[in-house]
């Protein structure tokens, strides 16, 4: 098995499947476009979806990338070995193209060839669907693994929890996949342990989705015309793998970070597992706010939506920066360190770089604020606590509504004879938790794998008003930061200072109308990113130059890079209406509109 490293796997990977044949195409933004589902890319196949739905991709139908992923519903759970909120994900794609055989052949190859990444053919294990509820059982995906010479015992048949993937909403692609695992020569945790198994014995760095069937709103599985191939190997995790290092943070690929947090806490990594934690945590959610500042579509601190969910990993941050007894604004210094790490594979965050720092640095002032602010609410519950006792829900309250951490909490109660109720506050968090993801699951309904002609429409109308704000607001800086699309408004996030006035909004209303009005074919053209560019197209163009792009034009009015889709003319649209502008983060203003 080859000792790489976090750059030479990368590089590895995809040299491997540009040699199949496969175009590479860069990572897209943290921030989905025009995608109301999902608050961040929680995955390679994410920025995808409509190109494993039918419409045609520029560089072709097999594709290859390093994708830019993050999830957070884990995030109790960073500080383990393996978990992480910012990862890297190895993919690739068949659109229509290859299917089983090939994606099977080509996985065996890259995991044990002596000239790829030579793992021990019997350190590997594999899982395959093993039908459900009228499903058949993927006997194809079984059978091409011992044609490729693997042992049968070392193949295991599971049901749709570990080996079914989709659809994203309600309906649309999904099938079975096939999970490859390595051996980690831990114990098994009993009889009946198994790859899948939570135990730490069999660690998953391979996954192969095979998108065959589609599932209709009646609840219906049918066999879809395009099948696609989705695959995803998470990086860390292989990395460590292949370093036979304990963790990912052991990694290559986190060693400047955690130098960087010991040089200024002064504390060594391994002084205890409790210090070994705090460094986990720091690293990965500096790591993490680091490249969603630093994103194209950068994201800003704040109380909604991509902007909550950074303010909460920086205050994650820095509660245990304060553990470390690390200085003021370290945090800052940390995220240095993440761009010296990355900054040659992904340059925005050089580009970004003061935007980074200077939003770590306010947000760390305003933190203390904020426990100034919990402290003065804390010596109030205790002047009014009779038996010294804080109940489940005022920790809850000090945690919710004034940002204090339990441990805080706790802390305090201790050194004023207190005591606190924290299985009452791990209950109340909990319904929280569970309020919070009903209505993330509520949220994930619909989305790109919905391209209704209502969301069309207003997917082009959103083209409409980026170039109406540039124009009236006289600004070129004017850029999308986030989009959200339904099926009956749109949501608009901007670079923009200030308040848009009504008399700007009602020139920024008349402009649209007036692209409506004048019934513009709305036409798609592929080119590359320097002739998009000469067009005059607006978006964002990423790091790979040689890269085709899509670019809709609409007369005179919006020329953009975009993956689709729209509707078929400008007057299909109907009216424009402007129903509210206000803040959504620093520097990022927010307009909600509809068609009538």
């Amino acid at each position: 098995m080859k000792n790489l490293t976090t750059a030479e796997l990368r590089e590895l990977y995809l040299r491997f499947f540009r040699g199949k044949g496969h175009a590479i195409i860069s990572s897209a933004s943290l921030v989905p476009e025009n995608d109301p589902t999902a608050l961040f890319t929680m995955a390679g196949m994410h920025p995808l979806v409509p190109y494993l739905l039918g419409a045609r991709h520029p560089a072709g139908t097999r594709l290859a990338d390093v994708q830019k992923c993050v999830r957070t519903g884990d995030i109790d759970e960073v500080g383990d070995e393996s978990h992480c909120t910012f990862f890297e994900m190895l993919g690739n794609w068949s659109l229509g193209d290859y299917f089983k055989q090939e994606a099977i052949a080509w996985s065996w190859e890259f995991l044990t060839g002596s000239e790829w990444l030579g793992i021990d053919p019997d350190k590997l294990y594999f899982t395959c669907f093993a039908g459900e509820d009228g499903l058949p059982r993927d006997e194809e995906a079984h059978d091409r693994w011992v044609e490729m010479g693997v042992d049968p015992s070392h193949i295991f048949y599971l049901g749709r929890e570990h080996n079914w993937w989709g659809p994203a909403g309600q309906t649309g692609p999904c099938g079975p996949d096939t999970e490859m695992f390595i051996d980690t020569g831990k114990e098994p945790c009993g009889p009946d342990c198994f790859p899948g198994c939570h135990c730490g014995k069999y660690l998953e760095i391979w996954n192969d989705v095979f998108m065959q069937y589609n599932k209709t709103a009646d609840g219906r599985y049918e066999p879809l015309a395009q099948r696609n191939v989705d695959t995803g190997m998470g990086l860390e995790r292989t990395v460590a793998t292949l370093q036979g290092v304990p963790s990912v943070y052991d990694t290559d690929a986190f060693a400047g970070i955690l130098a960087e947090i010991s040089r200024l806490s002064g504390k060594n990594y391994k002084d205890s597992d409790e210090t070994k934690k705090a460094f986990r945590i720091i690293a990965d959610h500096m790591r993490t706010a680091t490249f969603m500042l630093g994103d194209r579509r950068g994201v800003t601190p704040s109380n909604v939506d991509q902007g909550y969910i950074l303010r909460r990993i920086i205050r994650r941050a820095l509660r245990y920066a304060m553990q470390l007894d690390m200085p003021e604004m370290s945090l800052s210094k940390v995220a240095e360190s993440v761009i010296s790490t990355y900054g040659d594979i992904y340059p925005e965050l050089c580009d970004n770089r003061e935007r980074i720092t200077s939003e770590l640095d306010k947000e760390e002032m305003k933190f203390q604020n904020t426990l100034k602010t919990g402290t003065k609410e804390f010596e109030r519950v205790k002047r009014h606590s009779a038996d010294g006792h804080i109940d489940g829900r005022t920790a809850f309250r000090l945690f919710d509504t004034f940002g204090f951490p339990i441990e805080f909490t706790e802390e305090l109660a201790r050194e004023n004879g207190m005591t606190v109720d924290v299985e009452g506050f791990k209950a109340a968090f909990a319904e929280h938790q569970a309020k919070s993801k009903a209505g993330a699951e509520g949220k994930f309904k619909g989305g790109l794998a919905d391209a209704s002609e209502a969301t069309a429409r207003l997917h082009s109308a959103t083209h409409l008003l980026q170039a109406g704000l540039r124009k009236v607001l006289n600004d070129e800086n004017v850029a999308q930061r986030g989009s959200n699309i339904t099926a009956e408004r749109l949501r608009f996030d901007f670079s923009f200072p200030r308040k848009v006035t009504p008399e700007e909004l009602r020139e920024v209303e008349a402009y649209v109308n007036g692209a409506i009005a004048a019934d513009v074919p709305i036409t798609c053209e592929e080119m590359t990113v320097p002739e998009a560019k000469a067009k005059g197209a607006i978006g964002l163009f990423e790091n790979k130059y040689g890269e085709k792009v899509k670019v809709y034009t609409m007369g005179e009015y919006s020329c953009e890079i975009c993956g689709g889709p729209h509707a078929n003319r400008t007057g299909e649209l109907g009216t424009f209406r402007i129903k509210k502008e206000e803040a959504s983060s620093s520097g990022v203003r927010r307009i909600k509109a509809v068609l009538e």
